[in-house]
């Protein structure tokens, strides 16, 4: 699977690291990084993104609407899905990266990343083993993993939503108005729900 970046101002760089090294069978072909200042009203967007791309999937990590705009608008002219976690408007657009369900347009990114899943492996109380099935692309979910194994279920349910949300590369800042919650919050809500999940189904 080919996907092409966007991002502004290196916003997307985390989440590119956690799809090169968590992607199987994906690639990314080109990140198109805008970095110079920007004005509050863009006249012409198609300026800083032109027309010219293909790809099977658009990550898109810019913040300016104007160009948002754009790139959603290209995309859908183009039958190219676009995922824009945190924006409002036309393709994928969840809360946060980790909340985006699975969807067959999505291919191998909807496969390895969206939504959290685990599988658990007990020996009593203890988790001898935890293995992600999908996750977050800016890698939280793997990187909170790492001191788990050994410990009881009751330490990881309590430690493991801190974990998750030092790890976030989500902006603490963007309250959602209905629930109150930042995407930080968001994030490690839907990561103990996939523990808990998992601990549940765990042989």
């Amino acid at each position: 699977m080919e996907i092409i970046v966007f991002q502004e101002r290196d916003s997307g760089v985390h989440k590119i690291e956690g799809v090169q090294n968590f992607g199987e069978g994906i690639t990314i072909i080109k990140i198109v990084s805008i970095d110079e200042f920007l004005p509050d009203f863009i006249e012409e967007p198609e300026d800083f993104i032109n027309e010219d791309f293909s790809a099977d999937l658009v990550l898109n990590f810019l913040k300016h609407p104007d160009l948002v705009h754009r790139l959603i608008a290209l995309c859908e002219d183009k039958g190219i899905p676009v995922v824009s976690a945190g924006k409002k408007g036309a393709g994928f657009t969840p809360f946060t990266c980790c909340g985006l369900g699975k969807n067959d347009k999505l291919g191998a990114y909807g496969d390895k990343f969206g939504l959290p899943e685990y599988k658990v492996t007990l020996d009593n109380d203890k988790i001898v083993e935890i293995q992600v099935l999908r996750g977050a692309p800016c890698g939280a979910t793997w990187d909170a993993l790492q001191e788990y194994i050994g410990c009881s279920v009751e330490e990881v349910l309590t430690r493991l939503p801190r974990q998750v949300q030092y790890f976030c590369s989500a902006d603490p800042s963007g309250f959602d108005p209905v629930s109150g919650k930042s995407p930080v919050h968001f994030a490690g809500y839907v990561h103990i729900a996939a523990l808990k999940k998992a601990i549940d189904e765990a042989e």
